[in-house]
């Protein structure tokens, strides 16, 4: 999912300079999509829940894999990749180690899981030689809180992992009319969207709770993503007065269509490492509501491309969805200057740049 979703870019820029093999775990019938071709793709199981005679074992496939090809460079991404491949890396005399670090799960935590993870984060750091962090913010927050070394970490760009396709993600009328009319949304009403995966880290309950409470009735909400705490029943009781109003999607290959039908991007997350979705949707021509956490503030310059409110602050949700649902200009123009930022600071294109030259100074 992570390679699919977000190295097709980066990984296709790289493969014209560099020999790059993916170490990647691939369920039967999945594919690395139009990179295939141009990598060696070696299946590793990596899982992504703690498992410790599996993680053992994909600890001595890494270690074997790296010692019999005598990498350069060896670069993880996502939280376990990155633990079990730095540790394999250091062991097997990789000179080179990387990891990109794209948010923490022990911000939500505390007590003795918020230690273990965190733990687990500074070993991580330790064992590289060099950490991307994929906001600024991400990582003043990781310098303040010890898991970084200044001198050895940094942001590629403005920040995000591997920014936005503009040539997908993009406004586009005939599929708005289109997928409005799939959901039985009037052309005229607003659409509140939510995309991603639905958990309490992400704040829906609070987004349905604010919504809920909105006196305007011409708004809709659009809730698009896998219920991974199974908390739609939460979700259709906090929005019972307006159920006929709040529609869900389980999963979509095309989040663009939703992205091109909506009017404004909802990100009232408790912890995020950038905001991909965001600037998704900025290049789509709609701006974003998002909580005022490390991360989203990058992706999100309030006033500017969008609003941002107080994390677990319903009240102050509601206030920016009434403001948009009601100023038809302001919701407009601030579509308009989110698609020119991410025009201009996060198209793909600039990322992969900024990724190839961050190889060539180390190789």
């Amino acid at each position: 999912m992570t390679v699919n979703a977000f190295l097709q870019e980066p990984i296709r820029r790289l493969s014209g300079y560099y020999e790059v093999h993916v170490a990647v775990n691939l369920a039967p019938g999945e594919t690395l999509g139009s990179v295939e071709s141009l990598v060696t793709v070696i299946p590793v199981g990596i899982e992504r829940k703690i498992t410790p005679w599996r993680d053992l074992r994909a600890l001595g496939q890494l270690f074997s894999l790296f010692r019999r090809n005598q990498y350069k460079l060896v670069h993880s991404v996502t939280p376990k990749a990155g633990l079990l491949a730095m540790l394999a890396a250091f062991l097997a005399g990789v000179g080179i180690r990387i990891h990109t670090f794209t948010g923490q799960v022990w911000v939500t935590r505390s007590g003795m899981a918020r230690s273990l993870l965190k733990s687990m984060d500074r070993l991580i750091a330790s064992l590289t030689t060099y950490a991307l962090v994929d906001s600024a913010s991400q990582r003043q927050f990781l310098l303040d809180e010890g898991v970084l070394a200044a001198d050895r970490s940094g942001v590629l760009a403005q920040g995000s992992i591997s920014g936005v396709d503009v040539g997908r993600f993009r406004p586009d009328e005939a599929v708005r009319a289109r997928l409005r009319q799939e959901l039985g949304i009037p052309q005229d009403e607003v659409i509140f969207l939510f995309l991603g995966r639905i958990n309490r880290d992400k704040g829906v309950l609070d987004l349905a709770a604010a919504f809920s409470g909105m006196s305007d009735t011409h708004s809709h909400l659009v809730v698009v993503g896998p219920d991974e705490e199974q908390l739609r029943p939460q979700i259709r009781e906090l929005t019972q007065a307006c159920t006929e109003r709040v529609h869900f999607v389980d999963f979509t290959r095309r989040p663009e269509d939703y992205m091109a039908a909506a009017d404004v991007l909802c990100l009232p997350s408790y912890r995020e490492g950038f905001g991909s979705v965001v600037i998704e949707a900025a290049a789509a021509g709609i701006p974003a509501i998002g909580s005022r956490i490390y991360g989203v503030e990058d992706s999100i310059a309030d006033g500017v491309s969008g609003l941002l409110f107080e994390a677990r602050d319903v009240v102050g949700l509601r206030a920016c969805l009434s403001a948009l649902a009601s100023d038809d200009e302001q919701r407009l123009k601030l579509g308009r200057q989110a698609r020119d930022r991410a025009l201009s600071e996060f198209s793909s294109e600039h990322l992969a740049d900024a990724w190839l030259a961050f190889y060539r100074a180390r190789l």
